[in-house]
């Protein structure tokens, strides 16, 4: 997990522009909102390159965040971040709680029901209302709900795999 640690996991993304001294609307995915603003440090993927900025002033404006970066001090230059993403490395993030997932981890775990049948890897996962879904690609795509002791029965970081109660013909 050494080298995965390294990974940068986005956390948000540049919405838009903030007033007229180079602040940024943010457009976090964390939860809280503001705990993106916990993180003195950004990476930045500008023009298809990640840039490490420093994060010199934020809060919480209404429903959104925002953020001021050192070297951005009017609103052209704020402008050049619009819809870059922010991430983090995998190594800044705080463990999650037991039995509790970021879900870069669960992204290409192996996916076996519990009669040992292979039924592909983590794709990705989507957010609804009620919980949490992993799209997982095999012979055939499938949905199965992220809920932890009914349909998600084990989860093995290390080793990479992740056993659930699902059948295979769903």
């Amino acid at each position: 997990m050494a080298d995965d640690d390294a990974r940068l996991i986005v956390l948000g993304r540049v919405s838009g522009i903030f007033g007229t001294e180079g602040w940024v609307r943010v457009y976090s995915y964390t939860d809280p909102r503001e705990n993106i603003l916990g993180y003195p440090h950004w990476h930045v993927r500008v023009d298809r390159q990640w840039q490490r900025l420093t994060l010199s002033d934020g809060r919480r404006q209404g429903k959104s965040v925002v953020a001021h970066l050192v070297g951005y001090d009017d609103r052209e230059q704020a402008r050049a971040l619009m819809g870059c993403e922010i991430a983090l490395p995998r190594a800044e993030l705080p463990a999650p709680p037991e039995g509790e997932y970021y879900w870069a981890d669960l992204q290409g775990l192996r996916v076996r029901n519990r009669d040992g049948v292979d039924l592909g890897t983590v794709s990705h996962l989507v957010e609804t209302g009620a919980n949490d879904v992993l799209v997982v690609q095999g012979d055939r795509e499938r949905l199965i709900p992220m809920v932890v002791e009914k349909f998600v029965l084990r989860v093995d970081l290390d080793a990479g795999e992740m056993d659930v109660d699902w059948d295979p013909d769903f």
